[in-house]
């Protein structure tokens, strides 16, 4: 229902079959809207007010204060965002029709769907998709110690 209407937009903005056309449309979603929201919905005003009586600004609030404490939640969205993408198929089978646009997962498709005409290769499509794993445990290993613990513990006196 919604491949459709992303390929004729693509179409008429001309950006079909091309890098910014896989890039624009799901580099944001409202999935990640609302998680952020709700992050940042999380940070006590009392924190803020701390640091404008300390002499703070509005940027050098937001940049020393609030973000740090929200840094768990950019990573999440962070890592959900990439892996979204990394696994996303049904768009970029839709957004592009030239092999030098193939994605991992396009070109998996491609040597499942006997794109190397060799018959069953079965070594050679479990290497393939092991390798598309890869990079996502990598993301998710380097950055595990910044998902578990938060940064709001004593920073409020109550």
């Amino acid at each position: 229902m919604l491949l459709i209407p992303r390929f004729l937009i693509l179409k008429q903005l001309g950006l079909f079959n091309s890098y910014p056309g896989m890039i624009l449309p799901i580099s944001v979603d409202a999935t990640g809207i609302f998680m952020m929201r709700q992050f940042f919905l999380q940070v006590p005003l009392a924190l803020e007010e701390a640091a404008r009586i300390d002499g703070a600004g509005v940027f050098m609030t937001w940049w020393k204060v609030v973000l740090p404490v929200v840094r768990p939640g950019i990573i999440t969205l962070a890592i959900l965002s990439f892996q979204g993408a990394w696994n996303e198929f049904a768009f970029f089978e839709v957004a592009t029709v030239s092999p030098q646009y193939f994605t991992l997962t396009t070109g998996l498709a491609n040597i499942v769907g006997g794109g190397l005409s060799a018959g069953n290769q079965f070594p050679l499509k479990l290497g393939a998709a092991l390798l598309t794993t890869i990079p996502i445990a990598v993301l998710f290993f380097v950055f595990q110690r910044y998902l578990v613990r938060g940064r709001l513990e004593g920073s409020l006196k109550q």
